[in-house]
């Protein structure tokens, strides 16, 4: 199995949810630590973190790190809002271009999302119940992944898509029916599968062929119940510390790469330990936590890579 193991700022608290003016790890800081513990790369995270364009990629250079991928979230079933968000898949695009020029490790993959509803979001893992998704918008979905995909493959790349917990792409039987509608392989994330009802090792039967990337998620499943039962949406949900380090929670990781591995998988996987930084946790604990987690989610992957 050739695959490349990827960190990713979410690990660090870094992402579309994190506070205005919260307290974070600087990218430099998260680039250390990934060097340190023998990542070959990582994700991109929120457009600017990493810098743009030519800082990307000067900042990897100089860590010896390629660029994995990077999340594009976009209103895939709303034709205008899609139209209006183009223009930001194309400054991300130039972004990743310019990474790609790093040397000769992969490509990085433009990681295409929906981006659900506020009702979806307010409840993960029940998305069809409370806000189904008529035909009509389905069909603009479809199209709209069509038209980003071709977007993303004139610039050079191509793309992968993140079923994601809150978004219309969310269910196993959603991921069944979007993959059989588009040209557009997948982003299997164990973390949001479990979410929305899945189970990750049923997902390398049910869409090993068309899985072209991996984000590695571990899970305490007695905490996400309790979050979700108690009507938590995915704020509570990353706030509530149920991503652990790997082999601390209840996804059998190892099962998932054997299964990809049996497959003759050869790509990114990107190691996500989604956290949001607690106000009561130093920014100075919250650093050593993290790289703590990092290097043994790193090292639980050896058996692979």
């Amino acid at each position: 199995m050739d695959i490349t193991v990827a960190g990713a700022p979410v690990s660090f608290g870094v992402f579309e949810l994190t506070p205005e003016g919260a307290a974070t790890v600087s990218a430099d800081e998260m680039v250390d630590v990934l060097v340190d513990a023998d990542y070959a790369g990582v994700d991109l995270g929120p457009i600017g973190f990493l810098g743009e364009e030519e800082q990307v990629r000067r900042r990897l250079d100089r860590a010896g790190l390629h660029l994995a991928g990077g999340w594009v979230q976009l209103p895939l079933s709303d034709d205008e809002a899609f139209a209006a968000a183009v223009p930001g898949l194309r400054r991300a695009l130039r972004t990743f271009s310019a990474a790609a020029e790093t040397g000769p490790a992969r490509l990085p993959l433009p990681t295409l999302a929906d981006d659900g509803s506020a009702r979806r979001r307010s409840a993960p893992g029940r998305g069809a119940e409370v806000d189904p998704l008529p035909d009509a918008a389905w069909d603009r979905l479809i199209a709209n992944t069509e038209r980003a995909a071709a977007i993303v493959r004139e610039a050079g790349l191509e793309p992968t898509f993140h079923h994601h917990a809150g978004t219309f792409v969310e269910s196993p039987e959603e991921i069944d029916r979007f993959l059989s509608l588009v040209d557009v392989d997948l982003t299997l994330d164990t973390g949001h599968l479990f979410i929305a009802g899945g189970d990750p090792l049923d997902a390398v039967t049910r869409w090993g062929d068309r899985i072209n990337h991996l984000h590695l998620k571990d899970v305490d499943l007695a905490v996400l119940r309790r979050v979700l039962a108690a009507g938590g949406g995915m704020r509570e949900v990353w706030s509530s510390e149920c991503f652990v380090a790997f082999g601390r929670g209840d996804v059998d990781l190892a099962g998932v790469m054997t299964a990809m591995a049996e497959r003759d998988f050869g790509g990114w996987v990107v190691v996500e330990q989604d956290v949001l930084n607690r106000p009561d946790i130093s920014i100075d604990d919250f650093r050593v936590a993290r790289a703590h987690d990092q290097r043994i989610n790193r090292e639980a992957l050896r058996p692979w890579a």
